[in-house]
């Protein structure tokens, strides 16, 4: 087993990847009640069109498929999963994002029993033709519910209006009718891709005794038998520069207007450090314009164009990446009006000094302080590693990117022919 010392952050990382290829990460905390373990696979909702490792076969599965698989493995022959960890106090959720299924708990005791549990069930897949159709119900009336959320739709009116063929503009959880077509051999075909234990990843943080957890996960493995699988090819399509569409608009029964915007991410492919540094640049400009202490939102704020939900976010992954910012507002077209002014003003003029310094100064004090919360650290370790990014390199990182640097990267990313946005109507305004 290997161990890692951040010096700056008084922490250490164990780190080994088993024979089977599966990697394992732990973070011990001494003096913490609590400890988090993620299971995690490299599989998201983008990975709909693939290369089957076995067979070289080519394969494009229904919208909203890893979300199923998510649903799915909680499931056993005789009884469902939370029954276990229930009996050893701990609490086990699950998410899918575009590209990450995490499987969880969290407890502050029986951690190996609640690890071998957590192990086991995400490696012992059980569907049948009956689960699966079962499932399309509840997933279906998921759908549904989300279809009549404003945030929801909003957000995903921005990413359809910004991607023109990233399938990152598709719903994870797909459709109703993309999920009437999965079946029992999709489920298993993508099961047996995507988690193969070369393709995922094992972090453990908290109260926890590295080489006793280590040595449970070994002897856990050494008892199952995988095949060695190749690295498995994703394909995604080309996506254009430009954004799809400049404007989407829908019509909900909501008290106010929600319009978000935000520009398309022009560099694709970023890994690693050279990808962090980018987030945590564009983010600290970001924050600067948009944050609730810049002098913009306060102005905006006065003005009544703007409430205190008013906020921004900025993602990147190696095939995807964009900004959004907005929130709800009485008069959106003068909204974005003013954005776009001010973005315009701020990339000929640059940002302050000053204010760029308060808001690394600000960034840098809300990492350190998630530092003591295992959840934080739990959320955002996985899904950096499958980017080739070590989480805790982000000190480092805003220590010393430069001034001029941000600015830098915040000009390659606003572009105005990568500009789109979002809105939701009331259903009795007129648009």
């Amino acid at each position: 087993m290997d161990s890692k010392t951040y010096g700056k952050l008084q922490e250490t990382l164990y780190h080994e990847r088993l024979e089977n290829g599966l990697e394992v990460y732990i973070l011990p905390k001494p003096g913490f009640q609590q400890t988090f373990a993620t299971f995690s696979t490299k599989y998201g909702s983008i990975d709909n069109h693939f290369v089957l490792p076995t067979t070289g076969e080519e394969v494009q599965v229904p919208d909203g498929i890893a979300h199923f698989l998510e649903h799915k493995m909680f499931e056993e022959e005789d009884h469902d999963v939370f029954q276990d960890f229930a009996a050893h106090g701990a609490s086990a959720n699950a998410f899918t994002s575009f590209d990450i299924t995490t499987y969880l708990f969290s407890s502050t005791s029986d951690l190996p029993e609640n690890l071998t549990t957590l192990i086991d069930f995400v490696q012992r897949p059980y569907f049948t033709d009956e689960n699966v159709e079962k499932e399309k119900g509840i997933i279906g009336q998921e759908i549904k519910m989300y279809e009549d959320n404003p945030d929801w739709r909003c957000y995903f009116g921005i990413l359809q209006g910004l991607y023109q063929k990233h399938p990152v503009h598709i719903d994870i959880a797909g459709t109703v009718e993309s999920i009437a077509k999965i079946s029992k051999e999709l489920l298993y075909t993508c099961y047996n891709t995507f988690y193969h234990p070369s393709n995922m990843l094992v972090f453990i943080v908290g109260n926890v005794d590295p080489e006793a957890a280590m040595q449970l996960i070994r002897e856990n493995q050494q008892q199952k038998t995988y095949k060695e699988q190749p690295e498995i090819k994703r394909i995604y399509p080309k996506e254009p520069a430009q954004a799809a569409k400049e404007r989407l608009e829908n019509k909900l029964p909501v008290s106010i207007p929600r319009c978000i915007f935000g520009f398309k991410e022009a560099s694709m492919g970023l890994r690693g450090n050279e990808l962090l540094t980018r987030e945590l640049a564009i983010g600290l400009v970001m924050d600067a314009i948009f944050g609730k202490s810049s002098s913009l939102f306060q102005e905006l704020l006065n003005d009544g164009l703007i409430d205190q939900h008013f906020s921004w976010e900025y993602e990147i992954a190696p095939t995807y990446g964009h900004s959004i910012i907005g929130g709800n507002s009485k008069d959106p077209d003068r909204l974005m009006q003013r954005v776009q002014e001010a973005l315009r003003t701020y990339l000929e003029q640059g940002v302050p000094k000053e204010e760029l310094e308060r808001c690394r100064r600000k960034t840098i004090g809300r990492f350190m302080a998630g530092l003591d919360s295992p959840r934080y650290i739990s959320r955002n370790f996985t899904s950096y590693r499958f980017r080739d990014v070590d989480f805790f390199d982000t000190l480092d990182i805003l220590q010393t990117v430069t001034y001029e640097a941000c600015m830098q990267h915040m000009k390659e990313h606003v572009d105005f022919g990568r500009w789109s946005s979002s809105i939701v109507w009331p259903t009795d305004q007129a648009e």
